[in-house]
């Protein structure tokens, strides 16, 4: 029996499904090789000499991919704990991205800690921010309980000292580290915002845009201060802050600076002393405030000229910094060791 001949136009659509089919099998290879090759550069180690721990923290908002730095040639003594530096990275970058950029890694061989760097799941934001703006529908808080519930399993887990933690991130990083003390304030010694948005300036995502050109952020009453900050924000237990940001930022306004020291201030009873300009070398110039309390600096807000929203004195091959500004890496680990130091218990002779 003769086989029927096909029409053109069957003959067309085959062709055509046959390539399309083609077509697509070799985009979904591609796909799954960029895809791979992702995988492969986030599992890689950043530059340096120690040991890049990874782990998976579970918490109400879900599971959250970390890394733990570890310094190379450790030689502990007995009970001996390292203190622990928690990095919070901003949008469009991982975990190891920012241990890049902000060099903190090398700092941290050199003067022994630890440096814990959780990721944002791309399934919660797809830019990779931290939710902290999200308080009203819960996810913010969700967010922040699983952030130490990653912060408790490397305590468990590893020699990280209880005592001597702090908190830094880089800006919607800092504005979740600011949540996070805010809500353990009793957790950490010291916490560093690089160009966040104040406290209490947005509670959902609507609001959070607003929040970073600066609106809804004057200084508050003493009355606001606990409702914007949340019920853990109780007067003299705010850890001691150190605020970044530069005078250059077109992503979050420069205001939310004064903003955030002026609502921490308050909620600590602290006073804001003389402002003096600092600068190193050809580095851009720093304006700097203290305010203290009792005679202890409560807040440290840092007004970098000229500086974007980028990391201060980060490594120039990396997005998101600024290699003229000041050493803020130096800056968040100087103020979180002398909070360290003020906090460490006297020794009876």
């Amino acid at each position: 029996m003769a086989r029927r001949s096909l029409s053109p136009l069957t003959r067309a659509y085959q062709r055509n499904l046959k390539a399309l089919t083609k077509a697509t099998l070799g985009s979904s290879k591609r796909i799954a090789d960029q895809v791979q090759r992702a995988a492969a550069k986030q599992l890689k180690p950043p530059p340096g000499r120690g040991d890049w721990l990874p782990g998976v923290a579970l918490g109400p908002a879900g599971a959250r991919r970390y890394h733990l730095y570890r310094p190379p040639d450790l030689h502990l003594g007995f009970g001996e704990k390292l203190p622990l530096m928690v990095m919070l990275h901003g949008c469009g970058q991982t975990g190891r991205d920012f241990a890049i950029s902000t060099r903190m890694n090398r700092l941290a061989a050199r003067e022994r800690f630890l440096v814990l760097y959780p990721e944002q799941d791309r399934l919660a934001n797809a830019q990779g921010c931290w939710n902290w703006y999200d308080r009203r529908s819960g996810k913010a808080d969700a967010e922040a309980a699983t952030l130490m519930a990653a912060v408790d399993q490397v305590l468990a887990l590893y020699p990280a000292d209880r005592d001597r933690v702090a908190l830094a991130g880089l800006s919607a990083g800092a504005s979740m580290a600011a949540l996070l003390a805010t809500r353990y304030a009793s957790r950490f010694k010291a916490v560093a915002m690089h160009s966040g948005v104040a406290p209490g300036a947005a509670r959902s995502p609507a609001t959070a845009l607003g929040a970073m050109r600066g609106q809804h952020v004057p200084p508050m009453p003493a009355t606001a201060v606990g409702k914007a900050m949340g019920a853990a924000a109780m007067f003299s237990t705010l850890p001691p802050l150190l605020v970044l940001h530069g005078d250059a930022d077109a992503v979050v306004s420069a205001s939310n600076a004064g903003s955030t020291a002026a609502v921490w201030a308050m909620a600590t009873g602290a006073r804001p002393g003389p402002t003096r300009i600092v600068q190193r070398g050809k580095r851009h110039p720093m304006r700097i405030t203290d305010f203290t309390r009792r005679g202890r600096v409560a807040v440290s807000l840092c007004e970098i000229a000229g500086l974007g929203h980028a990391w201060s004195g980060g490594a120039p091959s990396m997005l998101f910094t600024d290699a003229a500004g000041p050493d803020a890496t130096k800056l968040v680990w100087s103020f979180a060791a002398r909070q360290f130091r003020l906090n460490a218990p006297r020794r009876t002779p």
